[in-house]
């Protein structure tokens, strides 16, 4: 029992975590020589309590896996802020670029029920005459559900990645034009750096919050051009959006063309040394980003957070009347030749966007990968002293194969009586 604990805290309260069966031998290695000594350590996955070693899922979905996904989300907000004020080998200097937080949402498919709101910011009540508070589940769903235009609400979905990486090409084209240079020029002279995050309205739509930077042509090692502007990127954004489209398939002889909505915030992203309540701080933007790298169609619509097998299924799940609409259009739609590309089946509950959920440019930050090698690198690290062993002098042969997920009933009646063991919730990406 004892070891079972110790199996079981090493999770960091992991409930989904990976099993495997395989070994793990650790050799001595003489680093002189390149001979192969002693074998220090073994490890067989039958001799553990689990009868399996257990990894964690790191599955980012809060309504999977709340533990992993709490170790994203720190991870999203650390790559955020050390592309706003340095550190993870970003340069301090970086908080002196101009930099903004912009916020682009979808077009609107027919009415939906909403909290609008006048001049004074005052609420007002909804087309239909009622007054919404903020929980009530009737918010984005639409007021007439049979003239809802569901297929371009999927589509748009669809598109939405294509569309944002256009845009990235748009506005390095409008930042050049306002510096009187060409696009071939512009390089030699600056770059656009951003990092992005996908949340979804409550309409079912996504819309995505990014943090756009001007740097000098390495990227935050290298200053911008005296010419570089809030104001000039902000100028840039606004542009940029507007005038990017993305052609969409032909469906029954009706042409899908896709764009950004009307609805665009861009501001500009101060020092926290000028927070006074009102100017918009460098750890506000991370952690309002690192929040909403964790959800998805299932915490804003009522839908699923996972892959549907059978259209079947719907009928079974206690999910949402729109959400039940745009999966069964985006199943439909799936079923079509011309849009086989893009995997609307495989993609339906996530109502057809099939993009990442936090993307960056190469040289925003530091990345999620290389965040992860430093906290695996600092459990080794840690081990080694445990067992007296040096990392680099020793050579380690594995052979693991998945046998299944999930904990046993007493598995997890056990884990939930732990606190995570130390070194489990990420203190390398600290600092």
């Amino acid at each position: 029992m004892p070891a079972l604990l110790r199996q079981l805290s090493g999770l960091g309260g992991c409930t989904h975590p990976i099993r495997l069966d395989g070994h793990r031998t650790e050799y001595d290695l003489n680093t002189r020589t390149s001979e192969i000594g002693n074998a220090l350590h073994h490890l067989d996955s039958t001799s553990l309590p689990a009868g399996h070693l257990l990894v964690r899922c790191n599955n980012r979905r809060t309504t999977r896996c709340p533990a992993c996904a709490e170790v994203y989300r720190r991870d999203t907000f650390h790559l955020i802020t050390s592309g706003l004020r340095g550190g993870k080998g970003v340069p301090e200097r970086v908080a002196a670029h101009p930099r903004v937080f912009a916020t682009f949402t979808a077009p609107g498919f027919g009415p939906v029920h909403n909290r609008p709101t006048g001049p004074a910011r005052t609420a007002r009540p909804c087309r239909c005459g009622t007054l919404h508070d903020q929980d009530d589940p009737a918010l984005g769903t639409p007021l007439d559900p049979d003239t809802y235009d569901y297929e371009a609400a999927v589509l748009w979905n669809a598109h939405a990645g294509p569309l944002w990486r256009r845009f990235s090409t748009y506005l390095r084209r409008e930042v050049a034009k306002r510096a009187s240079l060409t696009q071939r020029a512009f390089g030699e002279y600056a770059r656009v750096s951003f990092a992005k995050v996908a949340e979804y309205q409550k309409r079912g739509a996504v819309h995505f919050h990014a943090v756009i930077r001007i740097d000098g042509p390495e990227g935050g090692d290298t200053p911008p051009p005296a010419w570089a502007t809030a104001e000039l990127l902000t100028d840039s954004i606004e542009t940029a959006a507007a005038a990017v489209r993305v052609d969409g398939p032909v469906i029954d002889g009706r042409a899908h063309t896709f764009t950004f909505g009307r609805q665009l915030d861009v501001r500009t992203i101060r020092s926290a040394d000028f927070d006074g309540g009102q100017e918009l701080t460098e750890r506000a933007v991370a952690a309002y980003i690192a929040k909403y790298a964790t959800k998805g169609a299932e915490t804003a619509t009522g839908a699923l957070d996972r892959p549907l097998k059978f259209l079947a299924e719907l009928a079974q799940l206690d999910i949402s009347d729109h959400a039940r609409r745009m999966i069964r259009t985006a199943w439909t739609l799936g079923a079509r030749k011309e849009l086989e590309h893009l995997r609307l089946r495989t993609w339906a509950h996530m109502l057809g966007f099939r993009g990442h959920f936090s993307t960056k440019s190469r040289r925003y930050s530091t990345t999620l990968g290389a965040l992860r090698t430093a906290r695996a690198e600092w459990r080794r690290a840690q081990a080694a002293t445990d067992t007296q062993t040096g990392p680099d002098t020793t050579l380690v042969l594995a052979h693991w194969v998945y046998a299944g997920t999930g904990l046993t009933d007493a598995e997890t009646w056990l884990a939930e009586t732990l606190e995570p063991a130390p070194g489990t919730e990420g203190e390398p990406t600290r600092g």
